[in-house]
């Protein structure tokens, strides 16, 4: 089976800025794909360029079967997009809102295809509650619903659960998993490390180049880390001595402890086991996590546009 997408050296710029370079990417039917970067790294931009939504400056390559530069309006067609920002209206109701977006793809019999996105989404009971009055977690389940109504082949999600509470954010990847395992193809962006292991692979992206994709077994891996925790009374004033220790490439803290990272077989274990004896600190071995990958991928990166 072909890939839903598999693209060759697209390129974007705006104006003199470079914002993606050479993306290379294939995505699987069904997966859910995942972008991770900082702010203006070129994950949104390099998303619509797969999607037919934006249009490439050069490169090539296809999208559910269609040519990404020259029949992008057919692409267009297939996509659900679902925008960090709440975008459709307070002054509408959920049944009002839905029935809108529906007139909009032309979808055939409209009023069923709505009741059955308010039935799939939860939304029943709040057909006529404003959209202004909901919740940011009601919101995202609106908003995924509208999504869905035109019977999308791909879904491109930004940033989807930004400013929602943990469990509006659980259930809503629960739905995205039951919409992949029904063959849905899934584009997301997140700064959620918890959120990007839920994906099956990552890209992650830094000023406009990739750096790194795989699942996040794949990249952590890939990095070399090993990976310790120090605990002990007031750890943090400790995290100085630590980064300076011979192999440290990371330090971070998480609640009462530092986690210490260096690359794998170089001695680092040895190096915080004597730190910690000479300090009253206990010292265990740790397993790198997403996070720590992605940071240590950011250390030898840096924005070309930063003065």
């Amino acid at each position: 089976m072909a890939p839903a997408i598999d693209v060759r050296g697209l390129n974007k710029h705006f104006g003199e800025r470079h914002v993606v370079r050479d993306l290379a990417l294939q995505v699987e039917e069904g997966e859910i794909f995942g972008f991770l970067g900082p702010n203006g790294s070129g994950k949104t931009t390099s998303i619509r360029m797969l999607c037919g939504l934006l249009r490439p400056d050069s490169g090539e390559g296809q999208c559910l079967g269609f040519d990404v530069l020259r029949e992008s309006a057919r692409i267009k067609r297939q996509v659900g997009y679902m925008t960090q920002k709440f975008s459709l209206w307070d002054d509408l109701s959920i049944a009002e809102n839905l029935d809108f977006v529906a007139r909009m793809f032309d979808v055939a019999e409209r009023s069923a295809a709505v009741a059955q996105a308010i039935a799939t989404l939860g939304l029943d009971g709040r057909q006529k509650q404003l959209a202004g009055t909901l919740s940011g977690g009601w919101k995202q389940r609106l908003s995924l619903a509208a999504c869905l109504l035109h019977s999308p082949r791909l879904l491109l999600l930004d940033e989807p659960t930004a400013g929602v509470d943990p469990k509006a954010r659980r259930d809503f990847w629960e739905q995205i998993h039951q919409l992949s395992a029904a063959g849905i193809t899934v584009l997301v962006s997140t700064h959620y490390m918890d959120e990007a292991e839920r994906c099956h692979r990552l890209a992650y992206l830094a000023w406009g180049q990739l750096l790194a994709t795989g699942t996040p077994a794949e990249i952590v891996s890939a990095r070399g880390l090993s990976t310790w925790i120090v605990r002990g009374d007031d750890v943090q004033r400790h995290s100085s001595a630590l980064r300076a220790l011979p192999g440290v490439r990371l330090v971070a803290s998480f609640g009462a402890e530092l986690h210490v990272s260096g690359g794998a077989d170089n001695g680092l274990g040895g190096e915080l086991a004597r730190f910690a004896a000479a300090n009253g600190l206990a010292v265990a071995h740790g397993k790198p996590s997403l996070e720590d990958a992605f940071i240590d991928l950011m250390q030898n990166t840096s924005d070309p546009l930063a003065a």
